[in-house]
């Protein structure tokens, strides 16, 4: 007989709004505190001490316009953040700062949230969904400079950007887009020579969240439809079905692949996170603890698998923290 699925190992309470973004920060070489950083609806970023279980910071620097993404970069000292003001900021969090030390103003009054790639020691891209309603800016970060504007062939109509996620196959090669679009279409870019490789239509509605392991070539994309869409690339860089996952209740808001590649997690409009494994995508458990709309989920960077954790954002005001299949 199956296991009941567990209850949370514990509960973050106290942002007095609902979660829309949420990212750990407990790997390093030296033992130190892990961090839980969460965006919410009213533009403040939490930064959560998970030994305590209290906010340690709150930062407040998006004019109390939700905050969709909160990345760190490098360490946990350093933050990059994304509100509906249209503005990234960068922050520097050591020893209890709070500064926006840079912005970028990106003119996108979407929810498409950004994507960030290390490529070198201190050197980012970020893709940012951009002014033009079907285009995405790619810029380095920290110098701003623009490296490419992504820009669908004319006629092709593939509405707004809705999920970004850069990526490469090894350190020193050509970085890669995988952006989901409002039309249901998943296309595969170069950056650095800015043109489409590939398109597959995966959904009938917006893609909502996609996420990707470079490792198995392989990705996975949610709508609002009663489906999860698996999709692989191929050695000429085609994207193609792979396999289709039918779900209990439509709407998925966010989909992430644990860093060891082999659990996900998928956060449900129905109020519920669905656990599956990604080799076979079979399903492995059902979380229903929020009474609301679960925004995102995300795994802990922790490097003992023991410690690994899953943390999962709600409409609900509520960060329910998971220890689920934690073992080697």
């Amino acid at each position: 007989m199956a296991l009941p699925p567990p209850d949370p190992q514990f509960v973050l309470r106290g942002t007095s709004a609902a979660i829309h973004a949420l990212h750990f920060s407990c790997g390093g070489p030296e033992p130190e505190i892990p961090v839980l950083f969460s965006g919410s609806e009213t533009g403040f970023i939490h930064v959560w001490n998970l030994k305590t279980r209290r906010v340690d910071t709150a930062l407040d620097g998006h004019g109390g316009k939700s905050v969709c993404c909160v990345e760190t970069m490098g360490g946990k000292d350093r933050l990059l953040s994304q509100g509906r003001d249209q503005r990234i900021c960068l922050w520097d969090v050591a020893e209890g700062r709070s500064a926006v030390t840079d912005s970028v103003f990106t003119e996108h009054v979407g929810f498409c949230r950004c994507s960030l790639l290390e490529v070198a020691q201190g050197r980012w891209l970020m893709a940012t969904a951009a002014k033009g309603l079907d285009e995405v800016q790619v810029l380095e970060l920290p110098s701003k400079t623009s490296v490419c504007t992504l820009k669908p062939e004319v006629g092709a109509k593939l509405g707004m950007p809705m999920c970004l996620k850069l990526w490469q196959l090894s350190c020193g090669s050509q970085p890669l887009l995988l952006a989901g679009y409002e039309d249901g279409s998943v296309v595969l870019w170069n950056v650095t020579m800015g043109k489409a490789l590939s398109q597959l239509v995966c959904h009938q509605e917006p893609v909502m969240s996609l996420d990707f392991d470079s490792e198995k070539a392989k990705g996975i994309s949610g709508s609002s439809e009663k489906v999860l869409r698996i999709w692989s690339l191929n050695e000429q860089q085609n994207l193609q079905v792979y396999k289709t996952q039918e779900l209990v209740n439509a709407g998925i808001s966010d989909i992430t692949i644990r860093p060891d590649k082999k659990i996900l997690a998928t956060a449900g409009w129905d109020h519920r996170i669905r656990i599956f494994g990604w080799k076979k995508l079979k399903p492995l458990a059902v979380l229903d603890y929020h009474s609301a709309t679960v925004h995102c989920v995300s795994f802990s960077d922790h490097s003992s698998p023991r410690e690994r954790l899953l943390a999962a954002g709600s409409k609900d005001h509520r960060i329910s923290v998971w220890s689920i299949y934690t073992q080697s």
